[in-house]
């Protein structure tokens, strides 16, 4: 085993533990941040049912984004339905035999990478040009801008400049995933994209990018608007009153 391939697969795992672990410490955190008051945005649904469909639009089709910042929701619609399609792409390097849904997305993949480049590049130009969004970013709002889109362009650059061995690509995952570690290609974009990729799983956890789970635990976005047809006490609160 190379000393290139032993160090993918350490990266990889340590990359996954960290993710995976981080993901539940921080989703747990949010399951137990209390929401002692009753703040949905109005206007809002008055039943279940409705706060369910407010967050799959939200989620989806990023609808208050929409209401707000039509440019905005633009890029952020380019970036993220880009992302979506990459990954389901990538799912070719993870399964044997490919599923067939994956195997027809294939050749839309290249758009999709074009479409999070041209996405992020726009992201970056309004933290750059507009002065009041200048003013807000911060050192890290940059830094996750560049990440990804060095991700997204050292994968296309594996597609367009130096043609690298996906066959050989897909072994080595499939071979992590067996806990069994294949020889991985020697190819420098493909050693770039998969440690950019490693540096976003591990600080994805203590990042901003987690506004992705957090939308289900913000209580302006999950909650009914019914404080006329039943009074909101926190589980806290009501053993308080109790006592």
């Amino acid at each position: 085993m190379s000393a290139a391939t032993l160090f993918f697969a350490v990266l990889f795992y340590l990359a996954t533990a960290v993710l995976l672990i981080g993901l539940g410490r921080k989703i747990a955190d949010y399951a137990r941040t209390p929401a002692p008051l009753l703040i949905p945005t109005t206007p809002a649904p008055t039943t279940t049912g409705g706060v369910v469909l407010r967050l799959l639009r939200e989620l989806t089709l990023f609808e208050s984004l929409f209401k707000s910042n039509l440019w905005l929701w633009v890029l952020g619609m380019l970036f993220h339905v880009g992302l979506a399609l990459v990954l389901a792409r990538h799912l070719r390097y993870f399964s044997e035999p490919v599923w067939a849904w994956v195997a027809v997305i294939q050749p839309f993949g290249i758009y999709a990478g074009l479409a999070m480049l041209a996405g992020l590049a726009g992201l970056w130009a309004r933290r750059l040009l507009i002065e009041r969004i200048r003013y807000i970013s911060t050192p890290s709002d940059h830094l996750m801008l560049l990440l990804l889109m060095g991700i997204t362009a050292s994968g296309l650059m594996m597609k367009f400049v130096s043609h690298t061995d996906i066959v050989a690509v897909k072994v080595f995952f499939l071979g992590l995933l067996r806990f069994n570690p294949q020889p991985l290609p020697v190819d420098a974009p493909l050693y770039v994209h998969l440690t950019l990729v490693a540096v976003l799983m591990l600080v994805f956890p203590i990042s901003k990018l987690l506004h992705a789970p957090g939308l289900f635990f913000s209580p302006t976005r999950n909650q009914r608007d019914n404080p006329r047809e039943a009074r909101h006490l926190a589980p806290w609160a009501a053993k308080l009153e109790v006592k």
